[in-house]
């Protein structure tokens, strides 16, 4: 098989920690740090390619641009790799866990690719359990609905205070495609999770959330803006109020307090 629908173009982390080189653990693997799933054993896989140019402005009015340049960045090293061939090395590579986190970069921007992945990951592991984090502009049925965790971070305005070319606010049809896929699909579960820079974004996610159908209060997470302990600092406060008074969920960033900014963790 060597068609173009079935390569999968991965970031310079690729799959990761298949060792404990960077986590200075002596086992391969980590934990997910946001979200749901904080603290469960987890495998990654990073793919390369983005629609999105995010960058934030903090507090202090510095820009904090996406903390992933290794999967957007023109230039960037990016590793082509047929479906056949990494099915196996992820295979090898997480014997002891069951949860493969599927992130970017944007990974519905190569749908085909993964659903074929995916499909022939669960012959092989059958108690696999896939989230994918995307950014939610992208839907695409077929591979949605083989993911048990979909991980959707929509765009608020204040994610672009860079190059505004590629500005998307959240598009609520694409949103409710994903949210509605619990109406067919008890295997799929949703969460909606954003970041959070500056507290008009508190107005913008209620109007967001406020026309989409199929979600409760507890699907939705906050996240503190930041790539390093100094940087959430700043916002951290904002987000737990933010979070209290809505009745929604703060989203710490474990890896960060557990390994600091860095890649492949």
């Amino acid at each position: 098989m060597n068609s173009e629908s079935s390569i999968i173009r991965l970031a310079r982390e690729g799959l990761f920690p298949a060792d404990g080189a960077t986590t200075g653990l002596s086992v391969g693997g980590t934990i997910q740090g946001e979200g749901k799933l904080t603290g469960t054993p987890s495998m990654f896989l990073r793919l390369y390619g983005c629609n999105l140019n995010c960058v934030w402005k903090l507090p202090s009015g510095e820009l904090c641009p996406c903390d992933t340049p290794s999967a957007i960045k023109p230039g960037m090293p990016v590793t082509k790799i047929q479906v056949d061939d990494l099915v196996p090395k992820i295979i090898r590579a997480m014997p002891h866990l069951r949860h493969l986190v599927i992130t970017g970069g944007e990974p519905f921007l190569q749908a085909e690719a993964l659903t074929l992945l995916i499909k022939n990951l669960r012959k092989q592991k059958s108690n696999l359990h896939i989230t994918i984090e995307t950014n939610g502009t992208i839907f695409q049925h077929t591979l949605a609905e083989q993911t048990n965790l979909l991980s959707i971070s929509p765009k608020l305005s204040s994610a672009f205070n860079g190059d505004n070319s590629s500005v998307k606010a959240p598009d609520k049809e694409v949103l409710q495609k994903f949210l509605s896929l619990r109406k067919h699909s008890e295997n799929t579960d949703v969460q909606l999770k954003f970041v959070v820079a500056e507290p008009s974004d508190e107005e913008e996610i209620r109007k967001t959330v406020g026309t989409l159908k199929h979600f409760s209060p507890d699907d939705i997470f906050l996240m503190p803006l930041g790539s390093n302990e100094t940087e959430l600092q700043q916002t951290t406060t904002t987000v737990l109020e933010m979070a209290v008074r809505n009745g929604w969920r703060f989203a710490p960033r474990l890896h960060i307090a557990l390994f600091g900014n860095k890649e492949g963790v």
